[in-house]
């Protein structure tokens, strides 16, 4: 979940090649190592989650990799240090300049795209789809279109991009292709299950992690309480990372 803005540039560890993060104070390798942008998401624990779920699926050379909603370029460096072959999109002019700087310190062969979802690469298939989309639950229509939330507000169900990628990740994959979803508890993973399915893919929830509310989650209490969408008192939330395979 986001934890809110720290400052107009930070490097934070992500996991390194072995799928693990670098301990507080230890010196992460040179692609655990990431620049943001201000705006730009913060790689934290669902980053982590699917990172470590690249790993267990086996990701690496010869592997084609589509990272959708990029952000930092977190999971696409992850992927690239892997020995995958990255393509890495984001919509956020700030999130893509981030991605490119992130790759090029890291010095590996990363393509990244500035884009709506899989509308930036028409006809394209990949072997695996990875994505941390924004998932938050926020009062509004849409999810905004400016400013930092735009990382994480996804509309009053948390759903306006999770829906999207849903219907559109089967002609994504290529036959075997496997597409790996993190999302929050708030934001209904039985739904999305549901729309893979139906969409043809074989799905299956294959991580859970419960963690403390950030402050975003934590202002937004009161509001989540009033749709429902939140139990009184609980101050903690569910990380889900959601598997898809296209037979």
């Amino acid at each position: 979940m986001p934890e809110g803005e720290d400052g107009p540039r930070t490097r934070q560890a992500l996991p390194d090649a072995s799928g693990r993060a670098a301990p507080p104070g230890a010196e992460a390798p040179r692609p655990g190592r990431v620049v943001r942008l201000p705006g730009v998401y913060r790689p934290q624990t669902d980053t982590l989650l699917l990172a470590l779920a690249m790993r267990r699926e086996g990701i690496g050379p010869g592997t084609d990799v589509l990272d959708l909603c990029t952000g930092s370029g977190a999971l696409a460096v992850h992927a690239a240090r892997l020995g995958a072959r990255v393509t890495a999109v984001d919509i956020s002019r700030r999130a893509v300049a981030s991605a490119r700087l992130n790759t090029a310190l890291a010095r590996l062969p990363v393509t990244v795209r500035r884009g709506d979802l899989l509308r930036a690469l028409p006809g394209r298939t990949f072997d695996a789809v990875v994505s941390n989309p924004p998932y938050v639950p926020a009062p509004g229509l849409s999810a905004p279109r400016h400013r930092a939330g735009r990382s994480w507000d996804a509309g009053p169900d948390g759903r306006a991009v999770l829906d999207r990628i849903c219907d559109d990740a089967f002609a994504a994959l290529r036959p075997g292709g496997l597409l790996l979803l993190v999302q929050s508890g708030l934001s209904r993973p039985g739904e999305t299950v549901g729309r893979l399915s139906a969409a043809g893919l074989d799905v299956s929830v294959t991580d859970r992690v419960t963690i403390p509310f950030g402050p975003v989650t934590r202002g937004r209490a009161a509001w989540l309480r009033a749709r429902g969408l939140l139990r009184d008192h609980l101050d903690r939330e569910e990380l889900v990372v959601i598997r898809a395979r296209k037979e």
